[in-house]
């Protein structure tokens, strides 16, 4: 893969994660452990299809996988699930926010396990990136009732950071798109017994339906494909663009106003993620992971 394509597939994945937030806003009665099995379920089935629709057997992929696909799929499985609690007890600008550290911490992984370099733009754009979160972050922590979901929000930069440099490692060698199947598969199957009674209206089923597929699995699959030739810490700094997306439709489309703060420091990170690509695209930020 060209790094041109992983760059088109890296920038995909966050602008279809940051739906996450205004889709779960419509949902009716369907409580949030349902919300995760379903999700969870369907993210499965879809990546289950497409390894189908390749010729490719989902189980003996998912077995070929070895230990880096279980460790993946343990990792997927915990961001799914911790992703729709957070959402049910804060707002969806909050949760992102919280969930905003993951490139420090994927720079961090990554110079500790692997030996990719890390250029100097990344470095200031994740810093500059991180004034715009400190900004939103100024005005988010404004409800005691907020802080649990932003805890559990906190697990899912932590998963994200490890699941990334585990791809960058692996990606040479190892197929870990099977690994999404299976984090869906362990999330569903972790929540179905605290889901139960099921009570998912039809309008329900199809939103997280939609979620499933092109929420988590097809994004999801972009990132295990942009892996192969992205660098950790850049995977982990396009992946702010969710951060600013998902307040922004949350917005538009539930009536779920960020505070003018959230705004601002999302311009902010915006502009640190679009200096840092021009910076890569020039002849001086031309450079190919091994």
């Amino acid at each position: 893969m060209t790094r041109g394509a992983a760059l088109a597939l890296m920038v995909a994945a966050p602008v279809l994660w940051s739906s996450a937030g205004v889709v779960t806003r419509h949902i009716e009665r369907t409580e949030a452990l349902e919300q995760v099995f379903w999700r969870s379920f369907f993210a499965f089935a879809f990546v289950a299809g497409t390894l189908l629709f390749t010729r490719k057997n989902p189980l003996r992929a998912a077995l070929a996988a070895g230990g880096a696909g279980l460790f993946s799929g343990a990792l997927w499985a915990v961001m799914f699930t911790a992703f729709v609690i957070a959402l049910s007890l804060t707002t969806t600008a909050n949760a992102l926010v919280v969930m905003s550290i993951a490139p420090l911490l994927t720079v961090v992984c990554a110079r500790i396990v692997l030996t990719d370099p890390i250029p100097l733009r990344t470095w200031l754009a994740a810093l500059a990136a991180m004034a715009g979160i400190a900004v939103m972050f100024s005005s988010s922590v404004d409800n005691p009732q907020h802080v649990g979901g932003m805890l559990v929000a906190l697990v899912i930069p932590v998963a994200s950071a490890l699941n990334v440099v585990a791809l960058r490692k692996h990606s040479a060698t190892v197929d870990l798109i099977p690994a999404v199947m299976l984090g869906g598969a362990l999330s569903a199957l972790l929540a179905l017994p605290l889901a139960l009674p099921i009570s998912a209206s039809g309008r329900d089923l199809a939103l997280l339906a939609f979620l499933g597929v092109f929420q988590l699995g097809l994004p999801c699959m972009f990132l295990v494909m942009a892996s192969r030739a992205l660098y950790a810490p850049e995977i982990a700094l396009i992946g702010l663009l969710e951060v600013v997306l998902g307040p922004l439709w949350a917005w538009l489309g539930a009536g779920e106003r960020p505070a003018n703060a959230t705004l601002l420091g999302g311009a902010l990170v915006l502009a640190a993620l679009t200096a840092n690509a021009a910076w890569a695209s020039g002849p001086l930020g031309r450079t190919t992971p091994s």
